[in-house]
């Protein structure tokens, strides 16, 4: 038996992070949270989540730099992150995407537009890691 997929919730906001942390545990997902950036690169470097939801205005590290930051490093780039933030403007849905985000929500947050996009999320996820385990399979001879 496989575990649920882990999504590691990241915001300052405690009530948020109760809320999101009640319906994706209602929903069947296993979660973790971080309240803040320097937390979530933490919590990802001991033990990777299937998916990210990340708050961009954030203290210590905000959540662009922690995009880029784990979009840019080999091991995790391929953890799907969606960005959910109040900033709403087309300018800060751009940064989101060029910081290397898979996806945007923004708050306050549906819970079935939150279900979708988590869904989409992990399906992709999923797929791209078959591939991975096919493609290993086949040049490692496995």
């Amino acid at each position: 038996m496989t575990r649920p997929p882990r999504i590691l919730i990241v915001d300052d906001e405690r009530m948020i992070v109760d809320y999101l942390e009640e319906y994706l545990q209602r929903l069947g997902y296993e979660t973790a949270t971080a309240a803040n950036g320097r937390e979530a690169l933490e919590k990802v470097a001991v033990d990777s989540p299937d998916l990210i939801l990340l708050d961009i205005v954030m203290p210590v590290i905000d959540g662009l730099k922690v995009c880029r930051i784990l979009k840019g490093d080999e091991v995790t780039r391929l953890i799907p992150i969606v960005i959910m933030t109040s900033l709403d403007g087309i300018e800060d849905r751009i940064k989101g995407i060029e910081a290397g985000a898979d996806d945007y929500l923004p708050k306050p947050i549906n819970p079935r537009e939150l279900t979708a996009r988590i869904e989409t999320a992990l399906r992709l996820k999923r797929n791209v890691d078959l591939k991975i385990i096919c493609i290993n399979n086949f040049t490692y001879g496995m």
